[in-house]
């Protein structure tokens, strides 16, 4: 009976939590270079970073606009686009997990490398 009850709680465990929220973390990183190969500063959550690099970006459900702190670099949009981690979750965990992973903004990502265009 004891054995039976477990195996309920964590089968309802699983299936309540959403897959991505498990799976990913709450950042994203992205490969971020310029297309003169030059080293400049970019702003994205308001936080600047250095490229080229890996810039990491708070998952959000919402686009964003990495900042282009150079005069001579164009910004960059950064479309958010849906984890694939969450189609998963849609299957197996339904309702509950899909839901967990929306309220957790972590079925969310952005684009794995952006080049950063400069003159």
């Amino acid at each position: 009976m004891k054995v039976k009850f477990a195996g309920i709680v964590v089968a309802t465990a699983l299936l309540s939590s959403g897959c991505a929220t498990i799976l990913t973390e709450e950042t994203h990183n992205m490969n971020v270079t310029t297309t003169t190969g030059e080293t400049t500063t970019v702003t994205v959550d308001g936080a600047s970073q250095t490229v080229p690099g890996v810039v990491t970006v708070k998952k959000e459900n919402k686009d964003k606009v990495l900042v282009a702190d150079a005069e001579n670099c164009q910004d960059v949009s950064l479309n958010k686009e849906v984890e694939s981690a969450f189609f998963i979750n849609v299957i197996s965990g339904g309702v509950f997990g899909s839901s967990t992973d929306y309220g957790t903004e972590k079925m969310w990502r952005y684009q794995d490398s952006v080049t950063v265009s400069c003159k």
